[in-house]
């Protein structure tokens, strides 16, 4: 991975580090826990990320909090 990734996580995350971090790359964006920045990333293309944020905002995974 590129050292020039610039990680972002959400000022809302939890104080207990349970959250993810995102950045951008080619397009699309990488995915990690952000407990474990060394260790695997998920890539989603930009349709895959616009998808996810649109069902976010929608409540669709607030169940399973």
């Amino acid at each position: 991975m590129s050292a020039d990734l610039v990680w972002r996580k959400s000022a809302r995350s939890d104080v207990n580090g349970q959250c993810v971090e995102v950045a951008a790359s080619g397009g699309g964006m990488l995915i990690r826990d952000s407990r474990d920045p060394g260790g695997g990333r998920l890539g989603v293309g930009a349709a895959g990320w616009a998808a996810l944020l649109a069902d976010v905002r929608a409540g669709r995974y607030d169940a399973l909090r």
